[in-house]
């Protein structure tokens, strides 16, 4: 069959990467891809919200199955672009509805659903320009650390962590009256800070049934030690020493199986990716929020774990038949770690050209591509996260160490990675 991606990062690579191997895959086509997609299919110039231009491309490549990677499509509609147009309606989507995605979409939106089908979260309250005095006085009162979250989608920047109440007030003040993060921050959600440790967990569902992927664990801030600003994800792990039966019991039965229960009683449409930020405190499992897509860079080290025929997944999910499949995974350890443009999150140059990227990668080794673009034979950095070098290993301890040494045979310009991913399981 022919398949149609959707993104550019370094999701979008390793989902080329998984589903070029199907022998289901006649041709792929990735839009708008980047260089390292383009090595698994052809790559569309069509942007990820263009649906009219992705449209074109079904019907001109005879596409029968449409993987959406990033979030943005889904919350302005994709599915149910394709659902509504009878020259679509015989395309197989993976990714939710439009209103199911506000569980990623809406902070609020996914609060409230947590607390009406019982899934254990933070304690919250959300507030507007309409009740902005009463958040004031309940921001005075509430117990420190304090957590902010915009609304809406503010590209992974609208969640600020607040020590004390002078910052906490002035940080509302900034985004319910000053338009900090735009119209993402319209809507501001105050919550207590949840403590212990971070971890993520997917599922596939079918809108009846789900399939339990690998979890993993991402380090989101630039510095060692997890020091610094907050980006997009510095690298990850999978997986997880501590992630035992028994806390995964408590995931199935407290979270997932009354998440998925959830959507069909609220009668969303959801076929596609569940992902799951959860916090373990003393082993018990809360949901820190939701996306509607895999996470980025985690896909990098569950889709390789993956053995099964990722295409025959996809199909299950569509034709709502999951539970047909058992997962197959690589017990090895897998460790990814991200290589970023100079100054990134801030400030940051493209255009660099990249060296030692050839077909020779090392033995348990692979370079998934994230913010890259070819010109002239040349591949050129065009994105804060650049490449991710994703290695197995006995260990934690022994993959990190071979991403690291993968990471220095590659070179551009002001490039910087974490070589700390993983430490504390070491």
């Amino acid at each position: 069959m022919n398949i149609l991606l959707i993104g550019s990062g370094g999701r979008e690579h390793a989902f080329a990467w998984k589903l070029k191997q199907s022998s289901l895959c006649n041709n792929l086509y990735i839009a708008p891809g980047n260089a390292g997609s383009g090595l698994c299919g052809v790559n569309l110039p069509i942007s990820v919200t263009d649906f009219d231009g992705i449209a074109k491309a079904c019907i001109t490549h005879s596409i029968e199955l449409v993987l959406v990677g990033p979030e943005e499509p889904l919350v302005k509609g994709v599915y149910d672009y394709f659902k509504n147009n009878p020259a679509l309606q015989h395309i197989a989507v993976i990714g939710p509805s439009k209103e199911a995605s506000q569980l990623e979409g809406s902070k609020a939106f996914a609060k409230d659903f947590m607390q009406r089908h019982n899934v254990p979260t933070a304690a919250y309250k959300e507030f507007t320009a309409d009740n902005y005095e009463e958040g004031v006085a309940y921001l005075k009162q509430h117990p420190l650390p304090v957590v902010l979250k915009a609304d809406g989608l503010a590209a992974g920047k609208g969640v600020l962590i607040c020590q004390n109440t002078i910052e906490a007030l002035s940080e509302f003040e900034l985004m319910i009256h000053r338009s900090k993060f735009g119209e993402a921050g319209k809507k501001v959600v105050a919550e207590e800070f949840l403590t212990g440790i971070e971890l993520s967990v997917f599922v596939l569902t079918d809108g009846e049934n789900y399939l339990l992927l690998p979890e993993a664990k991402d380090y989101k801030r630039i510095g060692e030690g997890d020091s610094g600003l907050n980006t997009g994800g510095m690298g990850a792990v999978s997986p997880l020493p501590f992630v035992n039966e028994a806390f995964l019991q408590k995931v199935k039965e407290q979270i997932i199986e009354p998440t998925v229960a959830g959507l069909k009683k609220d009668k969303l449409d959801y076929k596609g990716f569940i992902f799951f930020g959860l916090m373990n405190d003393n082993g018990t499992p809360k949901v820190i929020e939701y996306n509607c897509r895999m996470g980025d860079p985690e896909t990098e080290v569950v889709i390789p774990r993956i053995k099964n025929d990722f295409v025959e997944m996809l199909l299950a999910t569509a034709n709502q038949k999951l539970h047909e499949i058992t997962l197959q995974t690589d017990e090895r350890s897998a460790a990814a770690v991200v290589a970023v443009s100079g100054g990134y999150p801030g400030d940051y140059e493209t255009g660099k050209e990249i060296t030692g990227l050839t077909e020779d990668t090392l033995e348990n080794s692979l370079v998934f591509h994230s913010g890259t673009k070819e010109e002239n034979g040349i591949v050129l950095t065009n994105g804060g996260r650049v490449l991710v070098v994703t290695s197995f290993g006995d260990t934690i301890t022994e993959a990190v160490e071979q991403s690291n040494y993968m990471l220095e045979q590659l070179y551009f310009e002001n490039m910087y990675a974490r070589t700390d991913i993983g430490y504390e399981f070491k």
